[in-house]
């Protein structure tokens, strides 16, 4: 069983990043690693080279602009990156710059790609999702966040990055995927808070024109991590290769765990999830087989 890796990076040190956690979180699973690196001046690209893997293939290509609306562009940079993939790998783990797989799921993560290469109606792996808010303390709870997507993907160039590059597609079609019980930790929402301000301007420009970003993304030269409906203590691990970044974090975010700042619907919403598993108008972007 050969398996490629994949992703696409840019501004990841102006915007701090952690894509070298992301990519040898994976490299373990991995006979070779594509990473697709955008034109940027920060430092993207040495960054990539410093991990010195023999593993690591870097393909560089100038981000297209005039594809920002909706994403696609992400998507379209995501293909290249697949794209690139050696055509002798069976499975393809595809992981984001602020995305990292704990080392418990190694051994997991092989045995179900194992299990499932030859069963050819597999098209994808599906992960369940921790995402990390404010600090590495504390984990989103609520309906505003995702549940589970797909990060492995047999290697068929039929299957095309959707949207804004969160999910995939196979000639339009949702891919039918097998849950792994295995979970990415996201990342996203834990960097300084000026970093995160400043990611909050330039990520939203994949989406909207200039105008629209100005009014959606405040002025302020910090992000107010305050502003969050309902957070939970994280009590677990976190990954070996986190540890120097989360021993650096230069920032201080305390949050009441009991303060629930959510409608009567959602309240309503959460509670029918917690007894039930049923989270009501869930958008799935996969099929489960």
């Amino acid at each position: 069983m050969k398996v490629s890796g994949f992703t696409i990076a840019k501004n990841a040190v102006k915007f701090d990043y952690p894509v070298v956690e992301a990519i040898t979180s994976v490299l373990p699973v991995c006979d070779e690693f594509v990473v697709n690196v955008g034109d940027c001046n920060d430092g993207t690209l040495e960054l990539i080279q410093n991990i010195n893997s023999p593993k690591i293939k870097i393909i560089q290509s100038v981000w297209d602009d005039n594809l920002r609306e909706g994403g696609k562009l992400l998507a379209d940079e995501t293909n290249h990156a697949f794209d690139a993939v050696s055509a002798d790998s069976d499975w393809a783990f595809y992981i984001q710059a602020d995305e990292v797989l704990h080392e418990k799921y190694l051994d997991k993560m092989r045995a179900r790609m194992k299990e499932h290469k030859y069963n050819m109606k597999v098209e994808g792996l599906l992960f369940d999702y921790t995402h990390f808010y404010g600090s590495y303390d504390y984990v989103g709870n609520s309906r505003r966040w995702y549940r589970n997507e797909i990060r492995v993907i047999r290697n068929d160039k039929h299957i095309r990055s959707y949207k804004d590059a969160q999910g995939f597609r196979k000639n339009g079609e949702k891919l039918h995927v097998k849950p792994i019980g295995v979970s990415i930790y996201h990342y996203g929402w834990v960097k300084p808070p000026k970093a995160q301000q400043d990611k909050q301007k330039s990520f939203h420009k994949m989406w909207h024109d200039d105008e629209a970003v100005k009014k959606m993304v405040s002025a302020a030269d910090e992000f107010d991590y305050n502003a969050i409906d309902s957070l939970s203590k994280f009590t677990g691990t976190h990954p070996a290769v986190m540890q120097q970044r989360i021993q650096n974090q230069n920032w201080d975010f305390k949050f009441d765990t009991s303060k629930i700042n959510l409608s009567l619907k959602d309240k309503l919403l959460a509670q029918i999830e917690k007894h039930s598993g049923w989270r009501v108008g869930e958008n799935k972007n996969y099929k489960i087989i």
